[in-house]
């Protein structure tokens, strides 16, 4: 099992990529904080997962607020005893053509996407420090990279996640601590399902292998940086994107 005994936060756990990675942890033999301001989705979720003999527990958290990340990270120390990986995968979209975006929906996601990734890491960092050792994985888009029509929130956040990652990938490597990201393409996932089909065709058409990508695509990207298999692996971001910006 790559990920054997391993302690790992994944926000967003609730549904779409954060479940997939949940599961795919689980299956890997890491012990599992599923971490969502869904509480009630999540609870189920977990309690399901723990029913098929897997150590998972949530952790119910608004990651844009600072002292409900400081008690997340207390209470999975206090559950589990130790963090090795933290995966902050939790992030929303409010989009709008710039002419049109509200202040208030450019800040939410700001708060969200970029204060909720830098939230979640500074929170962890200590306990990784101590013991030596730690993985931190961040989730960008091709969004931030690229650039989306309607998203200015979005891809500013996501690009935003970019440079925080190499940052902390500079700060953190000699103390243990590998810092990565990945940038997902079009996922099928509860954001996608209300993208009407035509849309969804168009989107297809994009990509050259032909199809949106599923979630388990991006949860096996977050088990490779996650496990021994990266050790060598620090700043980088890694394109799951089917190869739609080649």
């Amino acid at each position: 099992m790559r990920l054997k005994d391993k302690v790992a936060i994944i926000t967003g756990a609730a549904n779409g990529i954060g479940l997939a990675a949940a599961k795919t942890f689980a299956s890997e033999g890491a012990r599992v904080a599923m971490a969502d301001f869904d509480e009630e989705t999540g609870t189920k979720r977990a309690a399901e997962l723990s029913a098929e003999g897997n150590d998972i527990a949530f952790f119910q958290v608004n990651v844009a607020d600072r002292s409900s990340v400081d008690s997340l990270v207390q209470n999975v120390l206090g559950h589990f005893g130790k963090i090795d990986i933290l995966i902050n995968n939790a992030g929303i979209t409010r989009d709008g053509m710039l002419h049109k975006l509200a202040a208030e929906d450019f800040q939410k996601v700001v708060d969200v996407n970029l204060t909720g990734v830098f939230n979640c890491a500074q929170a962890v960092v200590p306990a990784m420090v101590q013991q030596g050792s730690g993985r931190i994985i961040n989730t960008s888009s091709v969004s931030g990279v690229y650039g989306n029509v309607g998203q200015t929130n979005y891809a500013a956040t996501k690009a935003g996640v970019v440079g925080m990652t190499k940052t902390w990938a500079k700060e953190l490597g000699r103390k243990g601590i590998n810092v990565n990201a990945v940038a997902p393409g079009f996922i099928e996932t509860g954001m996608t399902a209300a993208v009407p089909d035509k849309v969804i065709e168009q989107m297809k058409m994009l990509v050259p292998l032909g199809r949106l990508g599923l979630p388990e695509d991006i949860a096996h990207a977050y088990l490779f940086l996650a496990s021994d298999e990266s050790k060598y692996v620090n700043g980088t971001t890694l394109h799951v994107d089917g190869g739609i910006m080649m």
